[in-house]
């Protein structure tokens, strides 16, 4: 095997696939070089999320008119000289990287003045072949335009995605450059539309407000902490601004966006303290470190950083936020004050209060003929078991396909039989299988005059234990069903039903839920504008990356609207891209059932006998929508071997 020098062009267009990921890509080493000039004012406008157009303005020192040509030029810097220069690094760009990259893999103009030259210079490239270098008169400053990103590289367009999406991650990296530099005023346009705008200011809350809103920098804690070789500080969010995802979480070392596990687990480890939420927290945080201490050429893209002693970093990060989350707390609640009702509480009790609003009542399943119009529209009514003909089936052969408690899923074709009695056949094999011999099938008609097959033997109840599990015998073996686990599938079936034949019915709320949304958030939501429509939601815009809620799926009952939009869109973002939208409505389904159904209450015999008939007939019964069991059997023989009666 013999070995080959690889041509220049080649060896840049690899180089750019480390450095050059996406447009968001580009624009963050463009903008990271306009802070390192000094710039006060940086413009970025894009066009198709950036891949047809990203241009970056900057009011900056500029480049040297002697420079224009060397600045594209592989590992061509003004950062750093000597080799030592590495380990003391003051400025974001330092390996010289990135102006090649870009240049090599799209088409680029770049024009540029200093303050002492009384004339600019202007360079273009197309795929790193210089097209034209001349005099031009410009501003101070540098601006450089980059079209038809990977217009030279097909394979690697394809990986990118919808323009939406690209231009979310370009307003995101923006917005975490803005908090690092909250003294620089930044300005986004997407299409010529203004989508983010921030404003020099030397405090930070009005940058984090520029960014995500009047509601989180209500809801946030500022601290700070100094020591002998670091330094941090910066601002926690509480429960109310937490989320399911951790897409407002930042981290700056050396005023540097970077990702940290290590951190991230300080500051969510410091959380659990003082409360137990399935959620990730808001943080912004800056840690200043002596350069000595850390390694930042781990990658070309710059966002991993190596420190000298991980566990000094972790208990150092751990303490400033634990501590200022305690203070937090303490000047919230008077620790032994009395209350109201003559009784005291303490900072502890924090966590308990904070939790009383997540406890729900279970949604009574009353049989009352004054509410009976009321319950038709509720959850209770049964799904029916229907049977469909396939389109290469013949009008004789019907095909039918049910689970059994085991998860199994059995089909049967019948030949000349009617689909009732295919149904019978199958379903009295699957119950007598799972429930025994004694078990006689039972049909029911329908309204539509369908027969209806039962999953499960009809139980007896016995009674209810702690207010959550419904205790039933048949043919001599007890069931334990979980109520809310229950309730929820039957939720969930339903909803799911009704968005897929598109019979969704919807409440038009008396006060309309206005939310203000961040900008990769609102790019996200329009995305997947038409899943929120088909599934119930009427959702308007409401201003600048804000919308309006206007009605809801009635399915829902009364909802926090708010945290369950937002639960919906952080689902629906990890879910990633390549989702079909039956995926993304089971989804929805889950999550919106979840946030209705109650628990956690005492039921009448007769709710629970009607929850446990609604429960008989949906298609899966055995498990809820998030895996757990519904419903589970202990036999006579079990008992009686618990017991000792029997070995």
């Amino acid at each position: 095997m013999r070995i080959n020098i690889l041509e220049v062009e080649t060896s840049n267009k690899i180089a750019a696939g480390e450095v050059v990921e996406r447009p968001s890509s580009v624009v963050k080493e463009l903008v990271e070089n306009s802070i390192d000039a000094g710039a006060k004012n940086i413009i970025v406008e894009i066009f198709d999320g950036g891949q047809t157009n990203i241009k970056v303005i900057d009011d900056g020192c500029g480049i040297h008119i002697d420079d224009i040509e060397k600045a594209f030029l592989p590992h061509a810097t003004s950062k750093i000289k000597y080799v030592e220069d590495i380990y003391n690094i003051h400025t974001l760009g330092f390996r010289g990287e990135a102006l090649p990259s870009i240049a090599s893999v799209s088409r680029t103009l770049l024009s540029s003045r200093t303050k002492e030259s009384s004339s600019g210079k202007e360079i273009s490239k197309s795929s790193g072949d210089i097209l034209y270098v001349k005099e031009i008169g410009c501003n101070v400053g540098t601006t450089i335009e980059v079209k038809d990103l990977f217009f030279n590289v097909p394979a690697r367009q394809k990986f990118l995605k919808s323009p939406q999406r690209e231009a979310a991650l370009i307003s995101d990296i923006l917005g975490r450059l803005a908090l690092a530099n909250n003294e620089i005023s930044f300005k986004l346009m997407n299409n010529d539309k203004k989508v983010l705008s921030t404003y020099s200011s030397t405090n930070l809350c009005d940058t984090i407000r520029y960014i995500y809103g009047k509601e989180v920098v209500d809801n946030i804690t500022g601290f700070e902490k100094l020591g002998d070789i670091m330094s941090v500080h910066g601002y926690v969010g509480n429960a109310v601004i937490s989320r399911g995802s951790r897409n407002r979480q930042s981290i700056f070392v050396n005023k540097r966006y970077v990702k940290s596990s290590l951190i991230t687990a300080a500051v969510e480890n410091a959380f659990k303290s003082f409360l137990t939420i399935n959620k990730f927290p808001f943080f912004v945080i800056y840690l200043d470190i002596f350069p000595e201490y850390i390694d930042v050429n781990v990658h070309p893209q710059k966002t991993e950083i190596k420190f000298q002693e991980d566990k000094d970093v972790f208990k150092f990060v751990f303490g400033a936020v634990h501590t200022a989350i305690g203070d937090s707390l303490r000047e919230n609640f008077t620790v032994g004050e009395e209350k109201d009702n003559n009784e005291s509480y303490s900072a502890p009790e924090v966590e308990k209060n904070t939790l009383k609003k997540d406890i729900y009542d279970f949604n009574r399943i009353v049989i009352d003929e004054k509410v009976k119009e009321e319950l038709e529209k509720s959850v209770q009514i049964p799904l029916d078991f229907k049977y469909k003909k396939l389109n290469n089936e013949t009008d004789n052969s019907m095909k039918l396909h049910y689970s059994k408690p085991n998860g199994e899923i059995v089909t049967r074709v019948s030949q000349g039989e009617s689909a009732n009695e295919l149904a019978d056949e199958d379903t009295t094999e699957n119950i007598r299988e799972n429930h025994g011999n004694n078990y006689d099938v039972s049909k029911e008609k329908s309204a539509d005059g369908i027969s209806r097959i039962s999953k499960f033997p009809e139980i007896r109840i016995i009674g209810q234990f702690n207010k959550t599990y419904v205790l039933g015998e048949a043919y001599n073996e007890l069931y334990l069903i979980d109520q809310h686990a229950a309730h929820e599938k039957i939720l969930f079936e339903k909803y799911k039903s009704e968005i897929i034949k598109s019979e969704v019915l919807s409440q038009i709320l008396l006060t309309p839920t206005v939310i203000e949304l961040s900008h990769e958030d609102y790019a996200y939501y329009n995305e997947n504008e038409a899943v929120f429509k088909n599934s119930g939601f009427d959702i308007i815009e409401f201003g600048e990356n804000t919308i309006s809620i206007r009605e809801v799926p009635i399915i829902l009952g009364k909802p926090d609207i708010k945290n369950l939009f937002n639960e919906i869109l952080d689902n629906l973002k990890n879910m990633g891209t390549g989702k079909t939208e039956e995926i993304k409505y089971t989804r929805i389904a889950t999550m919106a059932c979840k946030a209705a159904v109650k628990a956690n209450n005492q039921l009448s015999e007769l709710e629970m006998n009607k929850l446990i008939n609604d429960l008989r007939y949906i298609d899966e019964p055995f498990t809820c929508p998030h895996g757990r069991p519904t419903i589970i059997k202990i036999t006579l023989n079990e008992l009686e071997k618990r017991f000792k009666r029997i070995q």
